[in-house]
C-alpha cells in the first residue's frame, strides 16, 4: 500500500466523513486503490454526495456528468491531484 500524502490524508477524512463510511479508517485508505466497485465500493450516489463536499471545502466545483469523472474518481491519488490542481497547489 502506498503512503497517503497530507492532501491526500485530508481528502480521506473528507471521505469518510461525508459518506458516513462506517468501519473505514481514513488514514487505511490505499492511494492508488479504486474508490467505486472492487476499492472502496462507492457508487453514483457517493459521488455526488463526495462531489459535494469537495466544493463546499475546496471550492472546486466537480460536473456530475463530466467526462473526466472516471479518471478524477479512479482513486483518493487522483481525486486529490485534480482538487490541487484546480486549487492552484
Amino acid at each position: 500500500m502506498s503512503q497517503q500524502t497530507d492532501a491526500e490524508r485530508e481528502l480521506a477524512e473528507l471521505l469518510v466523513e461525508s459518506l458516513n463510511l462506517e468501519g473505514v479508517e481514513p488514514h487505511a485508505i490505499d492511494p492508488e486503490a479504486p474508490l467505486f466497485n472492487e476499492g472502496l465500493g462507492l457508487d453514483s450516489i457517493d459521488a455526488l454526495e463526495l462531489s459535494l463536499a469537495v466544493a463546499k471545502r475546496y471550492g472546486v466545483q466537480l460536473r456530475a456528468e463530466g467526462e473526466d469523472n472516471r479518471r478524477i474518481f479512479a482513486s483518493l491519488r487522483a481525486l486529490s491531484a485534480h482538487v490541487q490542481s484546480q486549487r492552484g497547489g
